[in-house]
């Protein structure tokens, strides 16, 4: 994040998408996209597009990586080449390695891993098109392949982002309000806990601020939960039709 711009984020009281500062991006979901995977789901979130499938549990190799007290959750988290205006290069990088592990520490988090000894549960996510917030976005499409895949947890994981731009606490960053803007807050929540399984912070903000824009991300990450529970009960009734 900038901080420095001459691009002007807020006009009127309304971001550049015409958002109030506590609106979330249009979010759209869907689940069993992948035929071939245990579970799936597909989200779009703004223009963020994002699949995530999971396979597993099955049994892990090589075998010294095996715990014989859980399973391992393990997440990888991909940008396609074509997901952003520069093409990026294949492969993993710094930040793809960085965000595969800390969505594999927050999924792990409500995994019940403890009923799959000796065993691996892989969780795919793949960056189809990126505007902004796409680790949150990843880290909610991994929560609902898992569930899609009925692998026991604890609960979803849901997640959001607020941040400062122009002086202001918004909800949701978008592309241009993340490059230019002044701080960037994602963070992850187990939501009937109220438990955090990501927190992380780039930028600057008082501790007033601090307070607001967390207080702002919760509410965004319960909005989306309600999103994420109602998609899972339209795809139940789908199934059962």
């Amino acid at each position: 994040m900038s901080g420095k711009s001459n691009v002007v984020l807020i006009k009127d009281g309304k971001r550049l998408d015409g958002r109030k500062f506590d609106e979330l991006r249009d979010i759209k979901m869907g689940v069993g996209v992948l035929p071939r995977a245990q579970g799936s789901s597909y989200l779009e979130w703004g223009k963020n597009k994002v699949m995530a499938g999971v396979y597993g549990p099955r049994k892990l190799h090589p075998m010294f990586l095996q715990n014989p007290t859980k399973a391992l959750v393990r997440c990888v988290y991909n940008m396609a080449p074509f997901s952003v205006e520069d093409r990026k290069r294949p492969g993993p990088d710094r930040r793809s390695v960085e965000i595969s592990k800390i969505c594999s520490e927050a999924l792990d988090s409500v995994v019940l891993s403890e009923r799959f000894p000796n065993a691996v549960i892989d969780i795919f996510v793949e960056i189809l098109q990126a505007d902004a917030g796409t680790r949150c976005a990843g880290l909610t499409a991994a929560s609902m392949a898992l569930a899609d895949a009925g692998i026991p947890m604890k609960d979803l994981i849901a997640s959001c982002a607020a941040g400062k731009v122009e002086g202001e606490i918004v909800l949701d960053l978008m592309k241009e309000e993340d490059n230019y803007g002044e701080c960037d807050l994602p963070i992850a929540i187990i939501p009937r806990k109220k438990e955090f399984a990501l927190l992380q912070m780039d930028g600057k903000l008082s501790r007033q601020e601090y307070s607001k824009a967390l207080n702002l991300a919760m509410d965004g990450c319960l909005k989306v939960y309600e999103i994420q529970k109602q998609t899972l009960i339209d795809s139940a009734k789908v199934e059962a039709n």
